[in-house]
């Protein structure tokens, strides 16, 4: 991963291959941005002038890269865009965390580079970090890149990035910056799960990850296998994981502080591969199914996040892992299933699994009594078609808490959307056999998925829902921070909600 260091070294006398500088979007054309001024300086003050001659706005996204002027010991001088430029010149974090994003990506096979982006606070270093960070990720396990195993496409990534104006003996500084470090890291582990191929990532595979995490950052972990799971009673789970060799897992990582006194729960879908089961998924709408299991994986990376940030709260992750195939063991139509709470389902839709296998670890984290719940999955197809392929849904038992979690997923720069849970769509999944079936209406499928999780949730116990099905798997072209393939989705957003409950400002 990219070394980080803090630095206020001048633009001019910095060793390195390049020197990262903004470009805002005027009203008159393209200005430069704070922490560009020796740079500008060097152009006579006239950079603007030259990056618009380049073809340069500062929209968003936008990357320029010309030769640094004479007297520099760096020879490219990159401009990246950062939108239009604000009012007061405070920047938001999210646009210094898109253009640094940028400019990393472009910065592939370079051993350093300056990041001369604005720097207000402490805030915009862990913006610019972040950004970075998560811009410079590549996943290249299954390539031969010769030589060099961190190469991505015949190049390594970025080495080490310089953040100028960030102050190194600035104790906030510092810690805005090892934040960065250990949220991006767990982040970018996140995104190593989901790229996996699910050859090689089976739920006992996936567990034993988990396991070798937790030792090493001081985590309790608990893992029940499928002959736990039976003693159990965790029909969810076996019901969705019978039909594969691969057998489920339910596993619980618990970090705890000695002065919290609140406790958050967090639950993630984890189909480590959904085939649909019987339900068989048609071609075109499975090739990519190995990323039906990151809410477990945005659980399991904000769990240890957590750990290494030392919050003041108590924080459970529970992992619902299981393979979804079909064979003659595999959960039929028609079945009824026995969840850990004691209703009963009728599976109508196989490929509906993922409510089942959170049912059951919904219900398991209900009796710790938590102070809230919020559960990730990549559930619905729906909430696709609602939402888009970068917005992920909220919904919620709670209004307040509900509006809390969309706001910490946008102050981290993670896109959100509140989303009701209409009380008349409950009704289609009345069953004639069972408690309750796996299927309801068609319309609203992302919110009637939202209704079936909320049958388990414990009585008086606050909970969120976050439907991932959108932004969790980037099957496009790679942009801002954001990589192609496995994104990471939510690890920001609860990790926010942790520190949120730590600093007693959870709502």
């Amino acid at each position: 991963m990219t070394a980080l260091t803090l630095s206020t070294s001048a633009a001019p006398g910095l060793r390195a291959d390049a020197i990262v500088i903004g470009v805002a979007k005027g009203a008159k054309g393209p200005v430069v941005a704070p922490g560009a001024e020796a740079v500008n300086e060097a152009y006579d003050g006239k950079l603007a002038g030259v990056l618009e001659t380049l073809g340069a706005s500062g929209a968003e996204g936008e990357l320029t890269k010309l030769p640094a002027p004479a007297g520099f010991k760096a020879p490219l001088v990159i401009a990246v865009g950062l939108g239009a430029e604000p009012e007061d010149r405070d920047y938001p974090a999210e646009a210094l965390r898109k253009a640094a994003g940028v400019a990393a990506r472009a910065l592939t096979g370079a051993k350093k580079a300056a990041f001369a982006l604005p720097v207000e606070d402490a805030a915009a270093v862990g913006a610019i970090a972040e950004g970075v960070l998560l811009g410079a990720y590549s996943f290249d396990t299954y390539k031969d890149n010769g030589k060099d195993p961190k190469a991505k496409n015949g190049k390594a990534p970025l080495a080490e990035a310089a953040l100028l104006g960030g102050k190194p003996r600035d104790a906030a500084h510092k810690a805005a910056a090892a934040r960065a470090t250990a949220v991006s890291e767990e982040l970018n582990r996140a995104r190593d799960l989901i790229n996996t191929p699910p050859n090689d990532l089976t739920p006992a595979i996936f567990a034993g990850i988990a396991q070798e995490a937790a030792k090493e950052h001081g985590i309790k972990i608990q893992v029940l296998d499928d002959k736990a799971l039976t003693k159990g009673g965790y029909g969810g789970i076996l019901g969705v994981g019978g039909g594969s060799a691969a057998t489920p897992r339910l596993v619980k990582l618990t970090y705890t502080h000695a002065k919290a006194d609140k406790h958050l729960a967090f639950v993630g879908k984890g189909i480590t591969y959904d085939s649909g089961g019987i339900s068989l998924k048609p071609a075109g709408h499975n090739e990519t199914m190995k990323c039906d299991m990151s809410g477990a994986a945005a659980v399991f990376a904000a769990v240890v996040a957590a750990a290494r940030l030392g919050l003041e709260v108590n924080v459970t992750g529970w992992l619902a892992l299981a393979e979804n195939m079909p064979s003659g063991s595999a959960v039929r139509p028609g079945d009824v299933l026995r969840m850990y709470s004691g209703k009963t389902v009728e599976v109508l839709n196989t490929d509906a699994e993922g409510r089942l296998v959170l049912a059951d670890a919904l219900w398991a984290a209900s009796a710790e009594k938590p102070d809230a719940i919020v559960d990730v999955a990549t559930l619905t197809g729906a909430m696709m078609l609602a939402l888009g392929s970068r917005t992920f849904g909220v919904m919620a038992n709670d209004d307040a808490f509900r509006s809390t979690v969309h706001e910490a997923a946008e102050e981290v720069g993670e896109p959100a959307w509140p989303m009701p849970l209409p009380e008349h769509l409950r009704k289609g999944m009345d069953s004639a056999t069972a408690d309750i079936a796996n299927m309801g209406e068609r319309m609203g499928g992302g919110l009637v998925a939202g209704l079936f999780l909320r049958e388990f949730v414990g009585e008086g116990i606050t909970w969120a829902h976050l439907d991932i099905a959108g932004p969790a798997f980037n099957e496009g072209g790679p942009f801002g921070y954001t990589p192609k393939g496995g994104t990471g989705s939510a690890v920001r957003t609860l990790v926010r909600l942790a520190e949120l409950t730590a600093a007693g400002d959870l709502g």
